[in-house]
């Protein structure tokens, strides 16, 4: 049975729909799934039925969780929608998909993906850093998965694209128990007076 904690707390995940991954990400992905229940968070996802996105909402459902798929019409065949959702929310666009994943979410959580999944987390970055999202971020950097990106990101900071402020927005773990807290216990992040105060 689900308990209302569950469908008050979500978590919203990002990560891939590949058929195609080691399977190494795809134990990760059910790990996750597990833990989000035994901790009291339902799941808030793109709601295929493939790749890590499939794993992660069998995960909870199988543990008694909470799921909420949201996927827009044209993907419901592309990415065989899990219709085993607790709900499943068909939209329109990718837009409207993403901005109702972001006002379901209590927080957001990225594994391992592709570009979707990188576009997903740069904009939920991005909301926060102006100030228009105060929920965590916490990437799942899985055997190193995001370490190009996290240089990146350091680049942009010492070449002053961004302000160091940049490297609050998202908490990095490497491993599911070190998410928990991460999202339940989230540090401040220095962006918002910067930003604040250029405007």
């Amino acid at each position: 049975m689900v308990n209302q904690m569950n469908m008050e707390k979500l978590l919203c995940v990002y990560c891939a729909s590949s058929r195609q991954l080691d399977r190494k990400y795809h134990d990760v992905a059910e790990e996750l799934g597990r833990a989000m229940v035994a901790r009291g968070w339902g799941l808030v996802y793109g709601g295929g039925n493939v790749g890590l996105m499939g794993e992660v909402a069998h995960a909870v459902k199988g543990a008694g969780g909470h799921v909420v798929g949201v996927i827009p019409e044209f993907m419901i065949a592309r990415e065989l929608a899990y219709h085993d959702a607790d709900e499943l929310i068909t939209v329109t666009t990718m837009r409207e998909r993403k901005r109702l994943m972001e006002e379901r979410a209590a927080a957001f959580l990225t594994l391992p993906g592709g570009i979707g999944t990188l576009e997903e987390l740069t904009e939920v970055m991005t909301l926060r850093y102006i100030n228009l999202l105060h929920k965590p971020i916490v990437l799942l950097n899985q055997d190193g998965f995001y370490d190009d990106l996290l240089r990146f990101f350091e680049r942009m900071t010492e070449e002053k694209f961004k302000s160091p402020g940049l490297h609050k927005l998202a908490a990095v773990a490497t491993k599911v128990d070190e998410v928990w807290p991460l999202i339940e216990a989230p540090h401040a992040f220095e962006a918002d007076a910067i930003w604040l105060s250029r405007r």
